[in-house]
């Protein structure tokens, strides 16, 4: 990963990409306990959020590094990563307020605790639903938190069907 996290510093540095940070499983494993996940994905805002093919520079510049495309995703030492632009005002605020971790000396951009349930709640598959009791049940967000960032963002009534579902006693 820490070659993914100095691809990503130096992307940004040339302005490939304007902001990046990890999210999804790989990130949930910061505040959890380690879960199987296949790929890292990388959040991203990009210069040119209009262009039909936004990632394409970022294919490129990948390319010119040596890291080739397998799939929809890109083999970066030993994980294949998928760059996700910035799809909502959910996922553009977690990525403006994405925590600066270090990683073996390398600055990585982290997406909160808070706005990975919430995103994971917005998305709402089964495994996302996992995703989001592992949080609460290692104590890195509480339930005040969750359904505060799901009223700002729209998702106070799937907030409701998750507690009646998942969290009554």
């Amino acid at each position: 990963m820490r070659e993914a996290a100095e691809l990503l510093n130096e992307m940004k540095d040339a302005g490939v990409i304007l902001d990046y940070a990890l999210f999804g499983a790989s990130a949930q494993m910061r505040y959890t306990e380690p879960v199987a996940t296949l790929d890292a994905d990388i959040l991203i805002s990009v210069p040119n959020p209009d262009q039909l093919d936004l990632l394409r520079p970022i294919y490129e510049f990948c390319l010119r590094k040596g890291f080739k495309a397998q799939g929809e995703a890109i083999r970066i030492g030993a994980w294949p990563v998928q760059f996700v632009p910035v799809f909502s005002t959910l996922t553009q605020e977690a990525l403006e307020q994405a925590e600066t971790a270090d990683f073996e000396g390398v600055p990585f951009r982290v997406v909160g605790a808070v706005h990975l349930a919430v995103i994971a709640l917005s998305v709402g598959r089964p495994k996302d639903f996992i995703r989001i009791l592992a949080l609460l049940e290692s104590g890195s967000v509480d339930r005040q938190a969750i359904a505060e960032l799901a009223e700002k963002h729209g998702l106070s009534e799937a907030w409701e069907r998750f507690q009646g579902k998942f969290l009554n006693d």
